[in-house]
């Protein structure tokens, strides 16, 4: 009898826990929550530097891989969607939770945490970085005349925004930020593409690489692989989104997910494709690394869209720093058995922000970064982690489709993980000399 009790006050216990956790505290999503939180998670610094991408890559190359990586991508999205439920009357709530499922309880999470760590908190760096810049331009090209702000001062304002909004408590609470993120990935996009169309081919157009040796012109091409690769990056949060949507035996959270997300990549591909490929078209290997920064006019129309990479990194560094939150708070409660509260949280957060701060002060090489983390980390998570997953859960009949299909997807993204950060660090490496410290 005592035994009983004891078990239900742990029961108790735990799903008190589980109920303030941010990943678990609310299952009341719908299903176009799936729809902007993927988009607000997918369509981020990534979509701007895809022409600079298509420069690198050349054009048969560059549309290929794109391609691929669209296909690719979203096949593994479906995987982890269907395996978030696989096991009867369990939810897989956390990237690390499948990974321990199918790798045991440490190995998976010494496979899985790392990344994904590596994922969100990189993403996190990046987007201050994002953010900062934007704001920076913003400034730059509604006060032409105005005295010049360092990039650092700009990285802190854009800071002390999240410093607010990383204590809401949960992904649902976040919902309105993430769908006005997603409303405005869509028109920063739409106005890049448009903008670029409607100044046409520049003069002197060159297609050619930029690079003028083949060492040059290879290293250029493997670092363009991790831009693309960075502009996949939903899947490290998709089960952790998918959590927050209701579930029963009838009605499985798999299928307003699905809807959801798939919604979502039509969305991805109106945004990646147009602004690759017009981007690239229209201004050739000139193509700066950050497409908004080549358009100089009309003036008020680059000060909107510039906004609006601000408003969508945002939400956007909200949806991944929920993730490490989550991470951040179970290991608090639960291994070190710190009390849930409010100060817990504050404190927490409140050093998390202050650190991606920090960090993205001191190195923002905006493509150098965006590369060496696309393939460093998001080639794992995204394109073959799921698939090693999908192959040891279900074991195909070899030479299957689904064999076949998944081990491409594994071979392909082996090679990026291997490949692009060894061009982005060079790239690092060239930028840094030149840079100061604090800028």
């Amino acid at each position: 009898m005592a035994y009983n009790e004891s078990r239900n006050d742990a029961a108790e216990k735990e799903k008190a826990i589980d109920d303030w956790l941010p990943i678990t505290s609310s299952r009341k999503a719908k299903w176009w929550y799936s729809t902007f939180h993927n988009v607000t998670a997918m369509v981020g610094a990534g979509v701007l530097s895809l022409p600079y991408a298509m420069a690198q890559l050349g054009w048969g190359p560059g549309i290929a891989i794109l391609l691929l990586s669209w296909v690719i991508t979203l096949y593994t999205l479906w995987q982890m969607v269907e395996m978030h439920e696989m096991v009867p009357g369990k939810r897989f709530d956390r990237y690390h939770e499948l990974g321990q499922h199918v790798f045991g309880d440490k190995l998976g999470l010494w496979i899985v945490v790392p990344q994904q760590l590596i994922v969100q908190v990189g993403v996190n760096i990046v987007y201050m970085v994002t953010g900062g810049k934007s704001l920076k331009k913003f400034h730059d090209v509604v006060c032409p005349n105005c005295k010049d702000i360092r990039l650092t001062y700009f990285i802190m304002i854009f800071a002390s925004v999240q410093m607010v909004l990383a204590h809401l408590p949960n992904l649902n609470s976040i919902s309105v930020i993430s769908l006005a993120a997603a409303v405005m990935s869509l028109s920063y996009s739409t106005i890049a593409w448009a903008s670029t169309l409607n100044k046409g081919v520049q003069p002197d157009v060159d297609y050619s690489y930029k690079a003028r040796t083949r060492t040059g012109a290879f290293f250029d091409f493997i670092t363009a692989l991790g831009d693309v690769a960075f502009a996949y990056a939903g899947h490290n949060v998709v089960l952790e989104i998918q959590a927050t949507i209701p579930s029963s035996p009838e009605n499985p959270s798999k299928k307003p997910m699905w809807r959801g997300a798939f919604l979502a990549y039509l969305v991805v591909a109106f945004c990646y494709f147009p602004v690759a490929l017009i981007g690239y078209w229209c201004y050739g290997n000139s193509v700066d690394d950050n497409i908004l920064i080549s358009l100089q006019k009309p003036s008020w129309l680059i000060a909107a869209a510039n906004m609006f990479v601000v408003i969508h990194v945002i939400g956007s560094y909200q949806i991944y720093a929920i993730a490490v939150f989550d991470l951040l708070e179970t290991a608090l409660v639960k291994k070190l058995h710190f009390s849930p509260s409010f100060m817990l949280r504050f404190v927490t957060r409140t050093v998390y922000v202050g650190l991606t701060m920090f960090v993205g002060i001191c190195i923002p090489f905006f493509n150098g970064l965006l590369s060496f983390f696309g393939g460093f980390a998001f080639a794992p998570t995204t394109y073959f982690l799921p698939c090693i997953m999908w192959l040891s859960i279900y074991k195909p009949k070899r030479f299957s489709f689904s064999w076949t299909a998944n081990w491409v997807c594994v071979i392909l993204g082996v090679l990026l993980m291997i490949l692009s950060p060894i061009g982005a660090l060079r790239h690092i490496i060239l930028t840094a000399k030149d840079y100061e410290f604090f800028s």
